[in-house]
């Protein structure tokens, strides 16, 4: 890296305290010269092994003719230097508030020796940044759980180089730190590499060249953010009229992919470069915030604002609900810690485009169930020949059971929505429907399901068969009933609901039983049948025959889909005619019966009848249109 020009840079004096005091008397102030002399020709001698340009007097200490040294060579040596540096300023305070022409000598001798420290500074800072991104990469850092205990509990300490007692008892005798019994060597490879950092930060920030040396941290490590980011998949310049013109299936891939991205780059990139960023400027709030600030704002605010932009698009129908939720949870889960990692005031517009994302997806999850509801009401499908669960129960349930999922998301969204009123609703649901909910998102999956029975009532009522209708009802909110308690739904709904809604189902069963097969059940005699006579049990197996056949040809393609109630229903009808038909079989059939060939009065014994019952409700539940004719069968 080309290193800034400094030759013309003025000195800046450190806040720092001044290791010398003025002289009060002629001889203490020759003594106090002497010795910051000699002060700014060691640190001359101790530069000179780092930076081998530099002129060294002949009556001063000597230079190895070797090459410079680096900290990574010898870290007591790195010690020194930084404590050269320290001494030359605290020399060059001392000469500064002693004018005279020595004086001004020796501040322009120590000005350049510290223009030259500095030189080598940058230099060994930005090697440092350059050449240990393995011991900086974001996962290691961000992997000790927090800055905080990052900062409490590393091995290497901040002050490490404020002491030689501290620094033997750490390093060996090359100069390294050895591993930590508790920690990985990349861990502790990593903790020194962060203490070199911050040591020369530290110095280059208190003799007034901190500029520079922020300058070479956020170019090299920007630089290393945006690569992380787009190694994730996060595209830094999509726009709104990209996402407009894409296909739904491009456009699926691009938000599966952010939403694997999202949670690595705030806990492990972000969250890493905080920490690192952090410890680096430890001395210096402002520029720990500037500089974190600026090195992550332009992949960050790409990173939130994608979701708001898939938001903003047009033609968003309900089936895309559950990809919008899952950006907005993964927001919402990811909240704390953006709040965390983006707290300075400088990071602000991070945070709000994180908010006005999440807002966004709010403001589109809730126009996608108010379609869904749309949708409903306007559907105009055709309705199952068979009295079979329609297609729009099935895909409204569906939809809602994925969407119960969501629980806790979806609770967040519409939290403040208001309800919708009833006034479109027949009046005969009110009552049924007088629930306590216990949140609006319960209350908001019930209103759904109430518009969809509404809706599969009104189709109920295209069947020209009365009984077809109810069977139909029972058919879907069974189907709803089951949908319910298979899900996260039943939580929200409560046994309540579900115990009021199976005993509908149940109602449903018994008013299609009397209605289609009240007429069979009423041509079989009392229980007494055996005091018939035979004119009169001729009679009644004539009757039975005619109504039990009229509703068995018209019945028996009709469809009840699950496999429990239609069992249960061919056991309601078998308990209605099988004891009463058998008592009258056995008391008048087989006589009867020999004259079969004759009349057909007796067409089928009790076993026979059983199977006849077996055979309902096997249909297959096509669609077709209902309204114009009956589906009877002759």
């Amino acid at each position: 890296m080309k290193s800034p020009d400094l030759s013309s840079r003025p000195f800046t004096p450190s806040r720092s305290p001044m290791r010398y005091t003025p002289p009060s008397t002629p001889m203490q102030n020759s003594l106090s010269d002497s010795l910051v002399d000699e002060n700014v020709d060691i640190a001359e001698a101790l530069i000179s092994l780092w930076e081998p340009d530099v002129s060294v007097s002949d009556h001063h200490l000597s230079r190895p003719a070797a090459a410079s040294l680096s900290f990574k060579d010898n870290r007591y040596q790195a010690k020194q230097f930084l404590n050269s540096i320290k001494s030359l300023q605290s020399a060059m305070h001392y000469y500064i508030k002693h004018d005279s022409a020595s004086a001004s000598h020796q501040l322009v001798r120590a000005q350049n020796l510290m223009q030259t420290a500095m030189r080598r500074l940058e230099k060994e800072f930005y090697a440092i940044l350059s050449t240990n991104r393995r011991y900086l990469d974001h996962e290691s850092i961000s992997s000790r759980s927090s800055r905080a205990s990052t900062m409490s509990t590393s091995s290497v300490s901040d002050n490490e180089y404020e002491s030689e007692e501290e620094e033997f008892r750490f390093a060996g005798a090359d100069g390294f730190s050895p591993p930590c019994v508790h920690e990985s060597e990349v861990d502790r490879a990593s903790s020194v590499v962060m203490a070199d950092l911050k040591a020369i930060a530290d110095c280059m920030i208190a003799t007034g060249y901190g500029k520079e040396c922020v300058k070479i941290y956020k170019m090299v490590r920007k630089s290393i953010v945006d690569e992380a980011l787009y190694n994730m998949g996060v595209d830094l310049s999509f726009n709104l009229s990209e996402i407009q013109k894409m296909e739904w299936k491009a456009l699926e891939v691009k938000i599966r992919g952010w939403l694997r991205a999202v949670k690595v780059s705030v806990r492990t990139i972000f969250f890493g470069e905080r920490i690192l960023c952090d410890r680096v400027f430890s001395s210096s709030i402002p520029i720990r915030q500037s500089c974190f600030n600026e090195i992550t704002r332009n992949g960050a605010l790409a990173l939130f604002a994608f979701p708001e932009t898939v938001a903003k698009r047009r033609r968003l129908s309900a089936e895309k609900l559950f990809l919008t939720l899952d950006m907005y949870e993964a927001i919402a889960n990811l909240w704390p810690e953006i709040e965390s990692i983006f707290s300075d005031e400088s990071a602000f517009a991070v945070r709000s485009q994180a908010v006005s994302s999440l807002v966004r997806l709010g403001d589109a999850a809730r126009s996608m169930l108010a379609d869904l509801e749309s949708a409903i009401e306007k559907d105009s499908s055709k309705t199952p020949v068979a009295g079979a669960v329609h297609p729009l129960t099935r895909y409204v349930m569906n939809y809602l059971a994925f969407a119960g999922d969501y629980t806790e998301v979806l609770s967040d969204i519409v939290a403040d929505w208001p309800e919708k009123g009833h006034a479109q609703l027949p009046e005969s649901y009110f009552s049924f429907e007088q629930e306590s909910y216990s949140s609006a998102m319960a209350a908001r999956i019930a209103w759904v399901v109430l518009i969809l029975m509404c809706k599969i009532d009104g189709k109920a009522k295209l069947y020209k068969d009365v009984e077809l209708s109810y069977l139909f009802l029972a058919n879907n909110l069974h189907y709803v009933v089951s949908k319910v308690r298979q899900s996260r739904l039943m939580e929200l709904l409560g046994f309540d609901w579900v115990a009021q809604h199976e005993s509908r189902v149940r109602q449903y069963v018994e008013s299609y039983t009397r209605i289609g097969w009240g007429r069979a059940i009423e041509s079989l005699p009392p229980p007494d049948a055996g005091n018939l006579q035979a004119d009169g049990a001729r009679e009644c197996f004539r009757r039975f025959n005619l109504e039990f056949q009229a509703a068995y040809r018209k019945q028996l393609e009709w469809a009840v889909a699950d496999s429990k109630m239609r069992e249960e229903i061919k056991a309601a009808l078998s308990g209605k005619l099988l004891p009463t038909y058998t008592a009258l079989y056995e008391a008048h059939g087989v006589g009867l019966r020999r004259d079969a060939f004759r009349d057909s009065i007796v067409r089928m014994s009790p076993e026979e009848l059983r199977n006849y019952l077996s055979d309902l409700f096997q249909g297959n539940g096509g669609s077709g249109s209902v309204s114009s004719s009956s589906h009877s069968r002759s």
